[in-house]
């Protein structure tokens, strides 16, 4: 195992602070700054999609680049810089084309830099995969006070404000690639030559059934990506709460990460899972029934833990055991395009026309639909050994 001293945990941490603050400030905000324009369901639903688009192709070309060159960082720094330099496009943005391109064009670089540091992070870390929650918790803690902080920020400004924050976030990631660096990878010749077997790794039924799982369980979060907000504001919630209410999903995601190594250590990944979709349908139905009552809002919202936080750690650790390391950087870009570029994607654009048509009721119960699909074809297929323990 390799000594603690050596992983730049602070360094690594402060990458999933900055990332993810800038996603507490876009994902529960973005669709108010659409709606600013006028844009109606349908068109809010595409729109926020593309935000998924480009990571159905761009995580899987960069990680093949990156498994080809070893050169993470160096990735994980050009797609950073690009992201904010293209974003400060959006100023001049006020039609649905126009933020359409620029969203298409920042989203290719952005998308393509966290499944790459993920795995700069592991590296680090080696054997000792556990100690992954504990930095990647960083990343809850800047949602929970990014959004927390834009909402109260939002009922003091103007919503067409929220461009400047999230440029200056971006802007915060970019600075903090400069100071980590990856640890040597030597990109062998037998491990160049094994490369070229990634289609049969691939084509593993419990691989396309994992992969399929991932889809179904982003798709399922495409209506509360993209409307939760606007759905608790005609319900005459203020924002300062819309924001408390998205920081306590995160918080509770928090005290998850915390104790997740023990997690890990009594239960195997099948039954993490299979728990955390069972608990996912439970959100998403009380989400489409009562949405007007704060309680059971607030219990909806306390199982993001597993809905995204148990199932994000044990699909991490599922890429882990199906790749070996030469295929490691496109299985973690597949995970991040399938089940983020391609399910956020989908799910999006589906729940803005189910939308438009029966509002937040039936776009909930098709999440939960998907999350029992997804039960399905865990119970089915997903049968791994305890990996967690096996690599303690």
């Amino acid at each position: 195992m390799q000594a603690s001293a050596t992983i730049p945990r602070t360094r690594l941490s402060g990458f999933y602070l900055f990332y993810f603050a800038f996603l507490g400030a876009l994902v529960p905000y973005w669709s108010l700054y659409l709606q600013s324009f006028g844009f109606g369901p349908e068109l809010i639903g595409v729109l926020m999609g593309m935000l998924h688009a480009t990571r159905i192709i761009a995580p899987s070309l960069w990680g093949w680049l990156a498994d080809r060159s070893g050169r993470r960082m160096r990735i994980v720094r050009l797609g950073s810089l690009a992201a904010w330099l293209v974003f400060a496009l959006i100023f001049w943005a006020d039609r649905a084309l126009y933020i359409a391109l620029v969203t298409l064009a920042f989203s290719f670089f952005w998308n393509a830099i966290l499944p790459q540091f993920e795995v700069v992070t592991l590296r680090y870390l080696g054997e000792d995969k556990h100690d992954y929650s504990r930095i990647r918790v960083w990343g809850s803690i800047g949602f929970i006070a990014s959004v927390s902080a834009t909402g109260y920020l939002m009922e003091l400004v103007h919503i067409r404000m929220l461009p400047w924050v999230l440029l200056a976030l971006l802007v915060l990631i970019w600075l903090n690639t400069l100071v980590v660096h990856q640890r040597q990878e030597r990109v062998a010749e037998s491990e160049v030559q094994a490369g070229q077997a990634f289609l049969p790794l691939l084509r593993r039924p419990q691989v396309l059934a994992f992969f399929a799982v991932c889809f179904l369980i982003q798709f399922g979060h495409g209506p509360y990506y993209s409307f939760f907000s606007p759905m608790l504001e005609q319900l005459d919630y203020t924002r300062g709460v819309i924001g408390m209410l998205w920081s306590l999903g995160v918080l509770a995601e928090v005290v998850l990460f915390i104790y997740m190594r023990r997690v890990l250590q009594r239960w195997s990944l099948r039954h993490i899972m299979l728990v955390s979709l069972w608990l996912s349908v439970l959100r998403w139905v009380v989400t489409a029934l009562l949405p007007a009552y704060i309680l059971p809002l607030v219990l909806a919202q306390l199982l993001h833990a597993a809905s995204f936080g148990s199932l994000h750690i044990a699909g991490i650790a599922l890429v882990q055991h199906y790749f070996p390391t030469y295929a490691q950087g496109r299985g973690q870009a597949l995970f991040s395009s399938l089940g983020f570029g391609a399910g956020g994607l989908l799910g999006s654009v589906v729940a803005g026309l189910i939308w438009q048509q029966g509002g937040g009721l039936p776009a909930f119960l098709v999440s939960a639909l998907a999350c029992l699909v997804a039960i399905v074809l865990t119970s089915v297929w997903i049968y791994p050994e305890k990996v967690q323990q096996n690599s303690a």
